[in-house]
This record gives C-alpha cells, structure tokens and sequence, in this order.
C-alpha cells in the first residue's frame, strides 16, 4: 500500500530538516518554493469559499430535510474527508513541499529563501 502525500512530504522534510535530503539545484528549489507560495494562497483562499458549504438551509422544516442538512454539513466539515479536512490535508503537504524547497536553498545558498525571494521580487519591479 503507497503511502498518501501528507505522509510523503511529512517524511521528506523531516528528513531535509535532518540534513539527509535536498534539491542540489538552487534555481529549481527557488521556483518550486515560489510556487509552492502561491499555491498556499490558493487552498487558503478555497478553504475560506468553503466555509460557505457550512451554511446549508432551506431544505423545510421535515424529518427528511433534517437529515439532509447533517448529510451536507457533515461533507462539509468535522467528517476526515470533509472538503475542509481536505484542504487544510493538501495545505499541510504543501508546506512540507515548502519546507524541503527552503531547506534546499539555505544548505546551497547559505541563504535563507525568503531573502531570496524578496531580492528576486525586487529586482523584477526595477526591471
């Protein structure tokens, strides 16, 4: 059985972290941490539009739209693959992913990867 991508990237930076594990190439550990950026901002953006998926009513006031109502508030939050549990699963992954990218970094650069980041940031807008 393949272990899932939280444990994956759990276990990898763990072991960046440990000093046995990193991206020997600086440029590339830079872009995937950038994306893994903006990727963030991304799932922290959906898991605020589904918290929406909270707000279930105007299914009556019967027995069977009481059981509806736990039926979608249970898909949309609290149950393990509630759509907020998978969110907040894949926003955990992406900060390990993150994790090795500026481990890697820092081991090749001596730097950390948020100065790096705000330099490139910086550069681009003189440009």
């Amino acid at each position: 059985m393949s272990e899932d991508n939280t444990s994956v990237w759990s276990r990898l930076a763990g072991q960046a972290k440990a000093g046995e594990l990193y991206l020997d190439d600086q440029n590339a550990a830079l872009l995937c941490a950038q994306a893994c950026d903006l990727r963030l901002a991304e799932l922290e953006s959906l898991r605020s539009l589904a918290g929406n998926a909270q707000n279930v009513l105007g299914f009556g006031d019967f027995k069977m739209a009481e059981d509806l109502v736990k039926k979608f508030l249970k898909q949309a939050a609290g149950d393990p693959n509630s759509i907020d549990q998978i969110i907040l699963e894949h926003i955990e992954t992406v900060k390990n992913m993150r994790e090795v990218m500026a481990i890697s970094f820092k081991r090749i650069t001596g730097q950390d990867i948020e100065n790096a980041t705000q330099f490139t940031n910086t550069t681009e807008q003189v440009r």
